[in-house]
């Protein structure tokens, strides 16, 4: 099989590495000669320094040439001499002496200098001045446009050989001998070239790409007789795009009639697929063009620049990919590779094998730069297929694969006229991206540039779901457009603030863009925030906005808008939302600083009867902050659950383990602490009633369809929940109720309690429990060493510890595992959601705990994060053992709410000691405080009771929260030396009192030191403070005021105010 073209095989990114080495030989510095008359002319008449840049930066090509001018050819050898040049350009009426000096004194030590002779009058012989050692003659007419062409017309020539062997580009031959014609359609054809060139590179492509791609742009060879366009042609005739050619030219030294009839006869013998074009001012010889046969343009026809255009866009394929019958007429177009995957799966056969024979695909590909994907065609026949299905189906693989790597790790810019719902990652919009989605566009780049974990992990992909970024400029002109800038400097309630929100006006642009991506993806989404400071490495907002996701399954487009749009604008809404405000006040930043984007992504996992969600999914951290038995801090620690992410994200119960010892789970030790620890329930996504638009429930934290209601499920609060109209519906759900033929067949266990074993599968008899053991201890998935891989590679990149989020989905169902197989990937999918930085906390003071410490502590931990010695906590805030009871914990995240205001008035740090896991969402495992609660809190410590003990939480918003800010975090859990002084405790005098927490205050600071190296805690007080009685809650001594005074009658701040309403 012949080979027709160069074949680059390369990603993305190695392509465009390619492309930067383009054209290496450039005209920069141009010296002219004329007269001080035709300088002038030039300069104030034509603007020509002007026009040039102002067209250089108009057709987006590179840095425009400099102008050096001089009045007489006698400066010339002295200016050549003096400065570098790339271009002489000589306009003046030399005399015969001039242009025998020219000869001798440019040519003969300038061999290779380009010299161009510009005059104001016909030139009836050029081969007279090509004598002299000019190279080529034109004719001026004050259009600025032939200086530009002249430019690269001489740099297509001296970087021809170099780039068609390098990187495919193509080449076009223009035979004419005329310098008047040459003059004119020189200028034309290069403008026409650079805009079609400029009108189809944009297509997968982000704005940096699209300008490197412009230096692949088909180049230019100009030939003046038979001899030398054969030479071009045989030289490049693998990269020959097209030719064009005059009838009337030098052959064999003799100007013959029919040269270019001659010509192009020839070529079209030896290429039967090249486009070719006859140009001719005398029309008569349109009938000749037709013998070749060969396209026809008179050059004295008033539309020689549509004509020209026309050919450009349809003969050598710039223009839309034009579908054809057998009599010619059109039965469809395409302007991008997508529409021309989309139109071939419908067009018919016959139509389809005559565009294969004429080499119409790979031609019009090769106009697009996608050399790679031409070439594989261009040699291929139809008779190389059995039939047109085979054949049909290579081009369609071809087309698909090549428009996934082109488009691999790239942002890629929305384009509304066509773009390809496949892409990886597209942005709307021209604003920043926001936090969240730079961590995505990075992931993308980061997989894209590290193939090799693909290659070893072959038959699981691993990939981001695709994304959509809607960049800050939408919040920005949302905010403008309905004058809520107010909201960043005002005390409103989150209601009010949502209302307002609901009620505003989206930017057109910005709907409009949402309903075409919309018309085109019909799979769950996610609405999540991307906040400016959102996962920035110092001040990590995780958490503190709003996520909604959505079925997008309503047979009514524009209630799917409706629901969308509604999302978003909740998303914009907590941007002023209270929590956030308080953690930037927190972190000294003013909340009118901060813009929100918008992230709308793919929900991953597979639909389950009337609930879609993933097999598994969850949150690992390159640090472990609780090692134990084996484990280091720095193997990392995952935390999974079964369903969406929500469990882990907000603190459920879920299991930990360490990647790198992932048969190590001591949570699990005992048969009671199983069946206590195990995940009990888990969130889903409801996709029944979408023929009914979603409408609000009367009461409740949440909204949800009386379906939701009827199965048995329990609508779930959200980021912005009590908002209006909610559009989520997520759903908690229990274990039990999961379907048997879903993921709970591959990730549950079975425990038989009459004989008190466990069996590693969900088919025997018994409580499922889901421990996950087919995929940690049997590798039916190896997510372990997925998440090592992962977690090191991101860790390396970012330059410190990384946390991500992740999400798999494997094939449960034969259906499933048939789709997996087509895909070539059998063992499922490993989606990474999220890559964020963990804390960056200075940890480079040596903070050492003595023995004598230890013994003096009132509290003393060998599970606490942070490193730090800090005296400035006099307050201690902390839940009374006999008062606590966990079916009432949201009663007592509000008792700290109201607490954390007043001593936030007042500038007081404290220490809070409470039961089960703090900011949990599930309120049975520990008291579930917002940000908002708890964001003047010094320290934390979290201890357990008899009957409620869990497991820190490291993969949740509001641990990382936490660790971000550097609040020291301690756990007791009362084993060996751990301690927690209750009684000490207890004999403190109490400043004010609620009706399950209680605030003391010391005259003299609290000792606080944590060992970073070890993880060890103790604090005490240096000196007895408070007195010393010694009574254990709840009989404290001293008068006692209500929570929410202090010092008598302290007003309550709005600081951390926290409004509570309902749906």
């Amino acid at each position: 099989m012949q080979q027709f073209c160069y074949v680059h095989r390369s990603g993305t990114e190695s392509r465009f590495a390619q492309y930067k080495e383009l054209m290496a030989s450039k005209v920069r510095n141009i010296l002219l000669v004329s007269t001080p008359y035709d300088a002038w002319v030039m300069e104030e008449d034509c603007k020509l320094s002007e026009r040039l840049v102002s067209e250089y930066r108009g057709l987006n090509l590179s840095q425009p040439p400099s102008l050096t001018w001089v009045s007489s050819f006698a400066e010339v050898p002295e200016q050549l001499d003096m400065h570098a040049c790339d271009m002489l350009i000589l306009m003046s009426n030399f005399t015969e002496e001039d242009l025998h000096s020219l000869k001798k004194a440019v040519k003969e030590p300038h061999p290779d200098l380009p010299v161009v002779m510009l005059t104001h009058q016909r030139i009836e012989n050029p081969a007279e001045y090509r004598e002299y050692g000019v190279d080529r003659s034109f004719v001026w007419t004050g259009n600025a446009d032939l200086l530009l062409a002249i430019v690269k017309l001489s740099e297509d020539r001296r970087n021809a050989e170099r780039d068609t062997e390098f990187a495919g580009v193509r080449v076009i031959i223009v035979v004419e001998d005329s310098p008047d014609y040459i003059s004119s359609l020189l200028p034309i054809l290069y403008r026409e070239l650079v805009l079609q060139a400029q009108q189809v590179i944009h297509e997968g492509l982000n704005q940096e790409h699209r300008l490197l791609a412009m230096r692949a742009r088909p180049k230019i060879l100009v030939a003046d007789n038979y001899e030398r366009a054969m030479e071009y042609f045989r030289k490049y005739e693998h990269y020959v795009l097209g030719v064009i050619s005059d009838v009337r030219f030098p052959m064999d030294g003799t100007v013959v009639a029919d040269a270019g009839v001659q010509l192009l006869k020839q070529i079209r013998t030896e290429r039967a697929d090249i486009p070719l074009l006859l140009t001719s001012s005398e029309s008569v010889n349109a009938a000749r063009a037709a013998e070749v046969p060969a396209f026809f343009v008179d050059k004295n026809s008033p539309f020689l620049l549509a004509e020209v255009r026309r050919f450009v866009s349809e003969q050598l394929g710039f223009g839309d990919f034009v579908f054809r019958d057998a009599e010619g007429g059109e039965i469809g177009r395409a302007t991008s590779m997508y529409g021309v995957e989309k139109m071939l799966r419908t067009i018919p056969d016959d139509v389809f094998l005559a565009h294969c024979s004429r080499n119409d695909f790979s031609r019009w590909f090769f106009a697009r730069n996608e050399f790679e994907l031409a070439c594989a065609m261009r040699p291929l026949t139809n008779a190389d297929f059995t039939d047109a299905l085979t054949q049909r189906d290579f081009l369609l693989t071809l087309i698909r694969d090549r428009i996934r790597d082109r488009q691999r790790g790239v942002v890629v810019s929305f384009h509304a006229a066509d773009f390809d719902p496949g892409t990886d990652f597209l942005k709307m919009g021209k604003g920043s991206l926001g936090g969240k989605s730079r961590g995505l566009a990075f992931l993308f780049r980061l997989l894209t540039q590290n193939g090799w974990l693909q290659e070893k992990y072959h038959d699981v992909q691993i990939s981001p779901p695709r994304t959509l970024a809607v960049g800050v400029d939408g919040f920005e002109a949302f905010i403008r457009n309905n004058n809520l800038k107010y909201l960043a400097k005002t005390d409103v309630p989150d209601a009010e603030v949502a209302r307002l929100f609901l009620a505003g006006k989206m930017p057109g642009w910005l709907e409009h863009h949402v309903r075409l991506y919309l018309r085109e993806v019909n799979y769950p989404i996610t609405i999540r925030s991307s906040s400016l400071l959102e996962d920035a490495q110092y001040q990590a907002y995780a958490g503190l906005y709003a996520t909604f996701m959505l079925p997008n399954n309503h047979p009514d487009p524009q209630e799917r808008l409706r629901q969308t749009l509604r999302a978003i604008r909740l998303v914009f809404a907590s941007t002023y939302y209270q929590a956030p405000k308080a953690f930037s006040r927190r972190v000294k930043l003013r909340t009118d600083e901060e813009k929100m984007g918008v992230v709308i992504q793919e929900v991953v996992g597979q639909q389950y009867g009337e609930y879609f969600y993933p097999a598994i999914s969850g949150v690992a951290q390159s640090h472990n902050y609780y090692p134990f038995g084996r484990m280091d801090t720095d193997d990392g620690v995952a935390s999974i659950a079964m369903g969406l992410g929500k469990m882990v994200m907000d603190g459920g119960q879920i299991l930990r383990f360490s990647p790198k010892h992932p048969q190590l789970l001591p949570q699990f030790a005992k048969d009671a602490d199983m069946m206590r620890n195990s995940q009990t329930g888990f969130y889903s996504l409801y996709m029944g009633g979408a023929s009914a638009a979603w409408e609000p429930a009367d009461t409740g934290p949440a909204a949800g369809p009386s379906a939701v209601a009827a199965s048995g499920a329990a609508p779930v609060s959200v980021a912005g929940a009590g908002v209006p109209d909610s559009p989520d519906r997520v759903v908690l759900r229990e274990v039990y109720e999961a379907e048997p033929d879903g993921p709970i067949s591959i990730v549950a266990s079975s425990y038989d309690p009459r004989e008190g074993v466990l069996r590693d599968t969900a088919s025997a008899p018994g409580a499922k429990v889901l421990l996950f053991s087919q995929v940690l201890r049997h590798d039916s998935f190896p997510l372990p060493g997925i998440l090592r891989d992962v977690l090191s590679m991101a860790e390396q990149a970012m330059g410190g510890p990384v946390e991500v989020e992740f999400a798999v989905d494997l094939p449960v169902s034969e259906a499933q595992r048939r789709k997996q197989e087509e895909t070539g990937y059998p063992r499922g999918r490993f989606a990474l959601l999220q890559l964020r930085p963990m804390s960056a906390r200075a940890e480079v003071r040596k903070v050492t705990v003595t023995d004598e410490e230890r013994q003096r502590a009132f509290c003393y931990s060998r599970n606490a994060l942070g490193n730090a010695e800090r005296r400035d906590i006099r307050d201690i805030v902390f839940v009374r053992p006999d008062a606590f009871d966990a079916a009432h914990t949201r009663d007592i995240a509000q008792e700290i709410g109201q607490m954390n205001r007043v001593l936030q008035d007042e500038g007081r740090p404290y220490l809070l000691i409470g039961f089960g896991r703090w900011g949990s969402a599930d309120a049975w495992l520990g008291i579930p405080v917002g940000w908002q609660d708890i964001c003047g809190v010094g320290a934390m410590i979290e201890t357990s009771t008899e009957t409620l003990k869990v497991e820190p939480s490291q993969g949740s918003h509001f641990f990382h929260n936490i660790t971000t800010l550097g609040i020291n975090y301690i756990m007791v859990e009362g084993k060996g030396e751990e301690t927690l002084d209750w009684a000490w405790l207890g004999s403190l005098p109490e400043v004010s009192r609620g009706t399950s927490i209680s605030r003391v205050q010391l005259d003299d600071p609290l000792l606080l030191k944590v060992d970073g190296r070890s993880s060890q805690c103790v604090i005490l007080a240096e000196k007895q403070s408070g007195g010393a009685g010694s009574a254990v809650l709840p009989g404290i001594a001293g008068e006692v005021s209500d929570v929410g005074e202090a010092d008598g009658n302290a007003p309550v701040s709005k600081t951390c105010k926290r409004d509570v309403f309902h749906v």
